[in-house]
């Protein structure tokens, strides 16, 4: 039987290290999300991303540094400093999309789809084999 200290933790952080945070290392899912939501608030062509349960993560400094663009039920947290988008909460506030490029440990997880590729930008091409969805996967 496992104990919580038996949790392999991940730590991830903002561009400028005035945020941080801990994830357990037990994402459900990963995905790349090429929406036009995603785009602009990463300023990328897609924005890969790792669900877990909210109570898994918890910010461990710079918690009074966070920006929250939106409500309790689904944002987009950022770094108010830096500007780095950490991770989003979704799913009736329930669960958070951590942006991958934000985390310093590496996951055991990797993306296994892209989503909502109908909106994807036009001038980037996926070159991966990775299955295409137009939205999110059920």
């Amino acid at each position: 039987m496992s104990s919580p200290s038996d949790k392999v933790m991940l730590t991830g952080g903002c561009y400028c290290g005035a945020v941080g945070y801990r994830v357990e290392d037990a994402f459900d899912y990963a995905l790349i999300c090429h929406c036009s939501n995603c785009r602009r608030t990463t300023g990328s062509a897609f924005k890969p991303f790792a669900g877990i349960p909210r109570d898994r993560l918890s910010v461990t400094h710079g918690a009074d540094r966070l920006m929250v663009y939106g409500d309790d039920l689904t944002n987009n947290t950022h770094c108010a400093t830096c500007g780095s988008l950490l991770y989003s909460v979704v799913r009736d506030g329930q669960w958070v999309h951590v942006a991958m490029g934000t985390l310093i440990d590496t996951p055991t997880i990797r993306p296994t789809a892209h989503i909502f590729v109908g909106s994807k930008a036009p001038w980037h091409q996926i070159t991966d084999d990775l299955p295409q969805f137009q939205e999110f996967p059920e």
